[in-house]
């Protein structure tokens, strides 16, 4: 079964990732903040990781660089999912490492086929 590590501050928002995710039949884990997520992503090695952008402490973007840039994690592929939506904010994105950025509110489908492809 596929892990996804779903990083996110917001409870609706982890909420909905859940269900979305369960019903795909993916295993989910949560962290709620992204240094307690760079943690979990080192203890699990999950499959890929879905980060949110705006958190408090570390942000995405910091979690997403520390990630990708780690010698036991460099390898799992990142989705950054954030209702900030402007063009720097993807180039900065995939700058600190993201496989894609896509922005909120997720369609379920596209996100199933967003995590399949970063998978291959």
């Amino acid at each position: 079964m596929t892990t996804v590590l779903v990083i996110d501050d917001s409870p609706s928002e982890m909420a909905k990732f859940r269900d979305m995710l369960a019903k795909n039949n993916y295993q989910v884990l949560e962290a709620t903040n992204g240094e307690q997520g760079c943690q979990m992503a080192i203890d699990h090695l999950p499959d890929v990781i879905l980060m949110d952008v705006v958190m408090p402490e570390m942000n995405g973007f910091q979690a997403t660089r520390k990630i990708t840039r780690g010698k036991t994690t460099s390898h799992i592929p990142i989705i950054m999912i954030s209702t900030k939506n402007q063009e720097t904010d993807r180039v900065w994105g995939k700058r600190q490492g993201a496989k894609e950025y896509i922005t909120k509110p997720i369609d379920e489908s596209g996100l199933v086929q967003i995590i399949r492809r970063v998978m291959e």
